[in-house]
């Protein structure tokens, strides 16, 4: 009986067995995985045209929220440097996308990238202190930061519109204007898939791996011979990077850049979709921006369908408080009871099946 239950692991394993590092570190470790990678591009390519507007949007808030929140998981979940002034850059990246593309005309091609890499100026900027301090000291020099680009965005008017905002127009592409969700919603999933690619690769190359070195032990990393001030900057670059990247995109999915589109709130925000979708992956930033997003929206809906089958409408106003209190309590729940997030969920749940049943023969 032994053998025959080692014969059966042995053909079952024999397939998963990697005979180089390049097969143990590659994205897609199976044909299973490459499989279902497929399908799911399919299903997000081909099933859009088929849904209504009102799901399109909330597809594309989810694919935006993905890109910032991998940002902020680059620097907190793989390099260990908190921050609680994301939405800065965010705002950095939305207000320098109107100011390119509604003062100077730039094409939105040229804006985006550009909004980018001025967030990324910043973030290098901003990351020189990460050297001398880090854990809360850090996020709260980061929350000064939130505070500085909050007066900036009231107060430099020629650069932000000032309190009154500017309204953004639809890109255009060719002459083309794409003022239809669907049209922007692919321009989102083409940026989220190339950005959220670069950072899993990232992660797999040396400059990853000495990231995560820091984010476990600073002081061994640099015994080692790793350059923490080095990595820790870089991670603050590419963080703002896809920050800014994020905050142009929102601008032009909500046709207008505010104040308020930026503020602390979101950066909590932020910082609870890599805490609840697992941090430290892709997968958990993908989790957690779809909790994020759209648990508060379901809410809403529940809420109001209770007072149109109730008849009374001002069930939707007493039960307003309610939603948020549901959201902040299964946050606290994710956070009390699943550390690893969603993420970490999916992981053994996906372990259970590809050994099943061979542990219980």
């Amino acid at each position: 009986m032994k053998s025959i239950v080692t014969d059966l692991y042995s053909a079952y394993y024999a397939p998963y067995i990697k005979e180089s590092y390049r097969e143990d570190e590659a994205i897609f470790k199976s044909r299973f995985q490459r499989t279902w990678f497929a399908l799911l591009v399919f299903a997000l390519v081909a099933l859009p045209p088929f849904m209504g507007g009102y799901h399109t949007f909330f597809m594309t808030q989810v694919l935006i929220a993905v890109i910032g929140a991998h940002g902020l998981n680059i620097l907190l979940g793989y390099t260990g440097q908190i921050s609680l002034g994301h939405a800065a850059f965010l705002g950095v990246g939305g207000y320098t996308y109107s100011y390119l593309a509604m003062v100077l005309h730039w094409p939105f091609w040229l804006a985006i990238p550009a909004s980018g890499l001025t967030a990324a100026g910043l973030g290098l900027f901003i990351g020189i202190p990460s050297l001398r301090i880090k854990g809360i000291y850090l996020g709260v020099a980061t929350i000064a930061f939130q505070f500085i680009a909050d007066y900036t965005y009231f107060h430099w008017t020629t650069f932000s519109g000032g309190p009154q905002g500017r309204a953004v127009e639809a890109p255009a592409f060719f002459g083309y204007a794409m003022t239809s969700p669907l049209s922007f919603y692919y321009i989102c999933l083409f940026m989220a898939v190339v950005l959220l690619w670069g950072a899993k690769n990232l992660m797999r190359s040396k400059y990853g791996r000495c990231l995560m070195a820091v984010r476990d032990n600073d002081i061994s990393a640099e015994a080692l011979g790793v350059p923490v001030f080095k990595y820790k900057i870089l991670a603050f670059v590419i963080s703002s990077f896809y920050a800014g990247v994020a905050g142009a995109l929102l601008v032009i999915h909500l046709r207008n850049v505010y104040p308020a589109f930026f503020h602390l709130n979101v950066s909590i925000e932020y910082l609870a979709i890599i805490i609840v979708g697992g941090m430290g992956t892709v997968m958990g930033t993908i989790f957690g921006a779809l909790f994020i997003v759209l648990v508060p929206e379901i809410l809403s809906n529940l809420i109001s369908s209770l007072a149109q089958w109730a008849h009374n409408p001002d069930i939707t106003v007493l039960m307003a408080p309610m939603r948020l209190i549901i959201h902040g309590f299964l946050i606290i729940l994710f956070i009390l009871i699943e550390p690893a997030g969603l993420a970490g969920i999916w992981r053994r749940i996906s372990s259970y099946w590809k050994i099943w049943p061979l542990p219980y023969i």
